[in-house]
C-alpha cells in the first residue's frame, strides 16, 4: 500500500499466453511518496492490463495527481494492479482515511473485516468487524464506515469499529444545492 504519483507510462511485453501470443501490460513509472505497507524497497513501477476491459487501471501520468495504491508487490520494485485493487486519488480520501493510514490501520492488522451483502449478517468471532456499507447504503463500497471508521483491535483482544474523526462540517452550500 503506497502513496505515489505516476510520472510516465509505456506499453511493455510481459511474457506470452498459452498460445504463444505476447501479453501486453502498461508499465507506469511512479514516484513513491510513502510506503504504508509492503517491502523494504521503494516501488518504482506499477503494471496493469492495457485497458479497463481486461481489468486494467488507468492512471494520470501528468505527475500532479497523487494516488493511494494497494496492489500486489513482487518485492523487487514492481507492483501489479487490477480493477479489483484499491486505487484512489489522495484528494478523494476523507480526513479520517488519511489519518488512519498514518496512525490507526496498523492497529487492526490482526482483525478481519466481514462484508455484509444483505441484512441480517453476523460476526462469527471477536476478531471480526462487520462492514455494512454495501447492505445499508445501496451497494455503496465507499460509504460511511469506509470513509469515517477504522477496524482496530481493542485492549481486551476483540476488534471493533473506531470513529477517529468526525467528517468535516460543510460551512458553505454549493450554489447548485436546492
Amino acid at each position: 500500500v503506497i502513496r505515489a504519483k505516476a510520472v510516465s507510462a509505456k506499453e511493455v511485453d510481459s511474457g506470452n499466453d498459452i498460445y504463444g501470443n505476447p501479453i501486453k501490460r502498461i508499465q507506469y513509472e511512479i514516484k513513491q511518496i510513502k510506503m504504508f505497507k509492503g517491502p523494504d524497497k521503494d516501488i518504482e513501477f506499477v503494471y496493469t492490463a492495457p485497458s479497463t476491459a481486461v481489468c486494467g487501471r488507468l492512471l494520470d501520468t501528468g505527475g500532479k495527481k497523487e494516488y493511494l495504491i494497494a496492489g500486489k508487490s513482487e518485492g523487487n520494485g514492481k507492483m501489479h494492479i487490477t480493477l479489483c485493487d484499491l486505487v484512489s486519488t489522495w484528494d478523494s480520501l476523507s480526513p479520517t482515511q488519511k489519518k488512519s493510514l498514518n496512525q490507526r490501520y496498523q492497529m487492526g492488522c490482526e482483525c478481519k473485516i466481514l462484508r455484509c451483502l444483505s441484512i441480517p449478517c453476523f460476526v462469527a468471532s471477536l476478531d471480526e468487524c462487520l462492514w455494512t456499507d454495501w447492505a445499508m447504503e445501496k451497494n455503496n463500497v465507499d460509504g460511511r464506515q469506509a470513509k469515517h471508521y477504522a477496524c482496530i483491535k481493542r485492549s481486551d483482544g476483540s476488534c471493533a469499529w473506531y470513529r477517529g474523526m468526525a467528517p468535516p462540517k460543510q460551512e458553505f452550500l454549493d450554489i447548485e444545492d436546492p
